[in-house]
């Protein structure tokens, strides 16, 4: 009888999980459109992404697609910042400003989701797939960038 109950208690905390993991993405979706705005407000802002090629982009969404971690997703933008100015320089460069995000913002949002789902030992996981999520919004707005740019000088050329 007591294998029951203990089967019980095991099925109950397995529910009480998924019914918390299922809050958690409910959580995120409800905040996308912060996510959006944060990066479109940084890419639309930033001079310095003029240089920076889709490809490069594409890269940093391979290594957060990759890792499990947000520290390795902002040393590789600390690299790319390192090998040419193709990010920006300094510390007002587009890689800097994604920092910062990551480290403030994102990592604010996760700590209040985890709190509110009270399920607090998947921060790290909530942090990098808000980091994902944002930088794939990102990828998008700069493929719009991107394409926009192309399209004026092509409108230019055509005067």
């Amino acid at each position: 009888m007591t294998n029951l109950t203990e089967q019980q208690q095991k099925l109950q905390k397995q529910r009480e999980i998924q019914h918390k993991e299922l809050k958690i993405q409910k959580e995120i979706r409800q905040i996308e459109d912060d996510l959006v705005i944060a990066i479109e407000k940084i890419l639309d802002r930033q001079d310095s992404c003029k240089n920076l090629e889709e490809a490069q982009y594409r890269n940093l969404m391979h290594v957060a697609d990759t890792t499990e971690s947000t520290e390795v997703i902002k040393n590789f933008l600390r690299y790319q910042l390192g090998r040419d100015n193709k990010w920006g320089e300094g510390e007002n460069s587009l890689a800097e400003k994604i920092i910062r995000d990551i480290d403030n913002s994102l990592y604010t949002k996760a700590k209040e989701i985890v709190n509110k789902v009270k399920y607090t030992e998947k921060l790290k996981f909530v942090w990098l797939e808000l980091t994902r999520r944002y930088l794939g919004y990102g990828s998008r707005r700069l493929k719009y960038l991107k394409a926009a740019k192309k399209s004026k000088s092509n409108n230019n050329q055509d005067k």
